[in-house]
């Protein structure tokens, strides 16, 4: 007898494969792009604070303009893009720290503008109770997720 075609059950093996695979393949690829994100967010913070650090040394260094109760850090993170003028500079030159402030990646609303993403700590404040103040000194996420390792995104 000369068949043509599939059986029911061939379709329905066919189907179950064709699921598990797809269990198999979403479970990873979720985990892939939240690794990406991880990295990204580690990349991104090792940027911003490797420029608050270059504004702490250009302040110690003369080149900011010191003025009584500076801590040397800069105010905001615009600063850090828009720059600041060069004491040490007889033409006014700006010292630019960062070309662009990155997006926290780990932030999903997208309305916000790039420095309204991080969480900022202002040097007054303690390390275990991070708070904003009149200047930057370390820059965390503001997510309360947590990382594949385990440990929170706030906590880098």
């Amino acid at each position: 007898m000369d068949e043509k075609g599939i059986t029911l059950i061939e379709l329905l093996v066919t189907i179950t494969i064709l699921a598990v695979l797809a269990a198999i393949v979403v479970p990873l690829s979720q985990m892939s792009v939240k690794r990406q994100k991880e990295m990204e967010l580690r990349r991104d913070l090792r940027v911003i604070r490797t420029a608050i650090d270059d504004y702490k040394k250009a302040w110690d260094e003369g080149r900011i303009k010191r003025n009584i109760g500076d801590t040397g850090y800069p105010p905001n993170l615009s600063v850090l893009v828009d720059g600041v003028e060069d004491a040490t500079s007889t033409e006014h030159k700006k010292i630019r720290f960062l070309r662009r402030l990155p997006r926290d990646p780990m932030t999903a609303d997208e309305n916000l503008s790039p420095e309204e993403t991080w969480g900022m700590r202002s040097y007054s404040s303690p390390p275990d109770d991070p708070s904003e103040g009149s200047d930057v000194f370390d820059v965390y996420a503001k997510s309360s997720e947590s990382a594949i390792d385990g440990t929170p995104y706030k906590s880098w």
